[in-house]
């Protein structure tokens, strides 16, 4: 009879303890079920201000009039590669290292992979927030480079993996399917990669874990040339042309050294050929357009709509005839580092627009913040806007400065070309109109606030350039008042520059401290001056 109690004490125990164990296994899954999924929709060389969110109909109303829309969104490098990095490290390129598009400029090399993958947000959210991740499209743009492990390498904190080998393309193309290579061709449906990325984009919400929460990165190749049209669409907006906006085919006669190089006026070749690509530009958005539309309708047809963070962007602006400059991204005006920002989510109220200054750093730092890890246990620069989104910060306690920098591509010799305009030139159009230089490198520091809105740059090269912009008074950065603007403010904004230039993690979020026994002096900005492109290599690839 004891044995018999004893036997069925045990029982009631093993039993009770199981029902606590599920039970808690419930309340666990049902917290993480509760986590928001979080997409973002990432595209290539849109810019904002030449007005690249026009085509976007259906994204605006969808993303943008649900949500909110922020005015002042800049990148930290206004090229590919450096801008991606720091949207995947939250981290200014003086961080994370990626200087250009090329394996020697740390886009994607091995030592890349080593140093800043494994710190990325997305293996963040894989490895600490119990996130099933997904990717699809444009990575790196020397992704897949055979020197670099080739679309074999899947980097940390991928589950999904479906990505592009090197640059943007919108026909024969290879994939990197979970480290598998898959070739496609020229035939519409079944290879136009933004129509492809819309389609796994769907196949993965419709067959992924439903017990855990998601983050999904679609980065689309529009509207990066080569400006490929789906056939439904070849002949839209016959009678688009680049926008006329007062800095178009004027020259900057104030400006650093490669943009007074461009002809005035531009030739009519030159003209009729950015004028076509323009409108082939906005051709391509139109498949974007879709691919938004299609993903959001796919979240609400499976009930997570409401639970679901829906960021758009992009890598970097663009320009089209600006200062005389036929068309390309590298340089450190509005058109080129300002880009779209729009965000859709539980607790943003709809139909909002923000003035606040965010940076794509801030991408990273803000997923992380939506779903629930500490920010501060990371390395990034950037922060958390999150609170911008849910009305809990405003103006007075939201940072007013951010730094772009950019280090120019080019080597020491003379384009067979164009020798005319002698060494270090790169990117030159037909006409002999160069877009950068190895001493294009510049660092400048963008400040939105109340009472200012202001970029100062400086410029490593013998002239030891500044330019110094009052978008308030000159929206279109028409006229560098370096020159004539007070000596105080020339001095504060140097010394917030330099503090941005060598700051790390939270201390790129402090807003600095002005010390009255400062002087201006822009040679102390960059520390191997006229060698810093090779230095900054060398010490990458160390």
């Amino acid at each position: 009879m004891a044995l018999t109690q004893l036997c069925l004490r045990t029982l009631v125990h093993f039993v009770v303890i199981c029902v606590i164990l599920l039970l808690s296994n419930q309340i666990v899954t049902a917290k993480i079920n509760r986590r928001p999924n979080i997409v973002l929709i990432l595209t290539d060389d849109l810019d904002v201000s030449l007005g690249g969110m026009i085509p976007l109909v259906k994204t605006k109303k969808l993303i943008g009039d649900a949500g909110i829309t922020f005015t002042s969104a800049f990148v930290a490098s206004p090229l590919c590669c450096p801008s991606r990095a720091s949207i995947l490290t939250g981290k200014y390129p003086h961080n994370h290292h990626v200087i250009n598009n090329t394996l020697e400029g740390n886009c994607s090399s091995q030592a890349w992979q080593k140093s800043q993958e494994p710190n990325t947000f997305p293996f963040l959210l894989q490895r600490y927030g119990y996130y099933q991740t997904f990717f699809a499209g444009k990575y790196l743009n020397e992704y897949g480079n055979k020197d670099a492990g080739g679309v074999e390498h899947i980097p940390p904190g991928w589950d999904y993996w479906f990505a592009l080998e090197r640059n943007s393309k919108y026909y024969n193309y290879t994939l990197s399917v979970n480290g598998k290579a898959q070739k496609h061709g020229q035939n519409y449906s079944e290879d136009y990669l933004t129509d492809v990325l819309a389609n796994v984009s769907i196949d993965f919400l419709q067959y992924k874990s439903n017990y855990r929460p998601f983050f999904m990165m679609v980065s689309t190749p529009a509207p990066h040339s080569p400006w490929t049209a789906a056939p439904q669409y070849e002949d839209k907006f016959s009678d688009v042309k680049a926008p006329r906006d007062p800095s178009f085919n004027v020259h900057g006669k104030d400006k650093h050294w490669l943009i007074r190089q461009a002809k005035t006026p531009m030739t009519n070749s030159s003209v009729e050929f950015l004028d076509n690509a323009y409108k082939k530009r906005w051709q391509t958005l139109l498949s974007v357009d879709d691919l938004v539309e299609k993903v959001l309708k796919k979240l609400e047809v499976r009930g997570e709509l409401e639970n679901t963070y829906v960021i758009f962007t992009s890598d970097n602006g663009y320009h089209t005839g600006q200062f005389s400059l036929p068309m390309d991204k590298r340089q450190l005006y509005e058109f080129d580092i300002r880009v779209p920002l729009l965000v859709r989510g539980p607790g943003i109220k709809p139909n909002q627009t923000s003035p606040l200054l965010v940076a794509n750093v801030d991408l990273g730092p803000t997923i992380l913040d939506i779903a629930g890890y500490d920010v501060n246990k990371t390395q990034m620069d950037g922060m958390s806007f999150l609170p911008v989104m849910t009305g809990q910060t405003n103006s007075s306690t939201w940072r007013t400065d951010i730094l772009v920098e950019y280090e120019g591509e080019g080597k020491n010799i003379s384009d067979p070309a164009c020798p005319s305009l002698g060494p270090g030139v790169s990117e030159c159009f037909p006409d002999c109109v160069c877009e950068d230089a190895y001493n294009n490198t510049y660092a400048c520091v963008r400040t939105v606030a109340p009472s200012a809105n202001l970029q100062y740059c400086e410029f490593d090269d013998n002239e030891v350039f500044v330019e110094v912009y009052n978008l308030t008074a000159d929206p279109f950065q028409l006229t560098n008042i370096a020159k004539s603007i007070e000596q105080e403010v020339l001095e504060r904004m140097n010394h917030r520059l330099m503090m941005l230039q060598s700051c790390s993690g939270q201390s790129c979020r402090t807003p600095g401290v002005y010390d009255s026994r400062f002087k201006f002096d822009p040679r102390m900005m960059f520390s191997n001056t006229n060698n810093l492109h090779t230095s900054r290599v060398h010490q990458t690839l160390k």
